[in-house]
């Protein structure tokens, strides 16, 4: 009587420990899923703002050659008046001078650029003869906009893949999860009491490795519980 009472109450107690887990169990299992779908929505995000982003850079930056290469032919204008002018000065011809020093105000004032007019004053205070593209620098900063946007878009990329990866760990802990499911769903199905225990051990221990490299994954990028209760 005594050992019916003891197999009974040890029933008892695998019963209670697996309902308890099956039910801790899918709640974990439809956290993990919850949120390995934030970071695939975050992925997919990161992804497109990512190709959005680099096709802007890349227009950008075919945008600063065009304007580097307006730049170097306006130089070369420059160059050239300023040739003709200080041959008509040597000639002596006012005339001449007074026309070219006008084009070259013209070319200096209302087509430079600020920052290719520094270079110019630059070139101009150097003892060497020097182009202001000589400047250090200086043509790096027609592509610098361009360049900070397909980094900027380098990044998010970056990010997309950490989002993937963190989505595919989290589908790993929902497998996990589904076969620990299925081991505490067939404990009942076995009649010996030792057998149940081994079933339900080893769903238990493959629960906990589940949640502990689940707590190991980064959560989704602006992670809020609170933000999902605004609305």
């Amino acid at each position: 009587m005594s050992e019916t009472k003891t197999k009974k109450s040890r029933e008892q107690i695998i019963e209670i420990l697996t309902a308890v887990f099956l039910g801790i169990t899918a709640l974990a299992t439809a956290w993990a899923s919850w949120i390995g779908s934030l970071h695939g929505g975050n992925q997919s995000t990161n992804y497109t703002t990512s190709n959005n982003l680099s096709a802007e850079g890349n227009s950008m930056y075919n945008e600063a050659s065009q304007n580097l290469m307006q730049d170097m032919i306006l130089w070369n204008d420059i160059t050239s008046v300023r040739i003709d002018y200080t041959f008509a000065q040597e000639k002596g011809d006012t005339d001449e001078t007074d026309r070219l020093q006008w084009k070259l105000d013209k070319l200096l004032n209302d087509n430079c650029s600020k920052a290719l007019y520094d270079a110019i004053t630059w070139a101009d205070e150097q003892k060497e003869d020097v182009s202001p593209f000589d400047k250090e620098g200086f043509i790096d900063s027609y592509f610098a906009e361009a360049q900070n946007k397909i980094a900027e878009a380098d990044e998010l990329l970056e990010q997309g893949k950490k989002d993937n990866a963190n989505g595919d760990a989290f589908g790993l802990v929902t497998v996990i999860y589904s076969v620990v499911l299925f081991m505490l769903g067939i404990v009942g199905m076995f009649k010996n009491i030792p057998n149940r225990m081994f079933i339900l051990i080893v769903a238990i221990v493959a629960f906990v490795f589940a949640t502990i490299y689940m707590f190991t994954i980064p959560m989704p990028t602006g992670f809020s519980m609170g933000s999902f209760f605004k609305h």
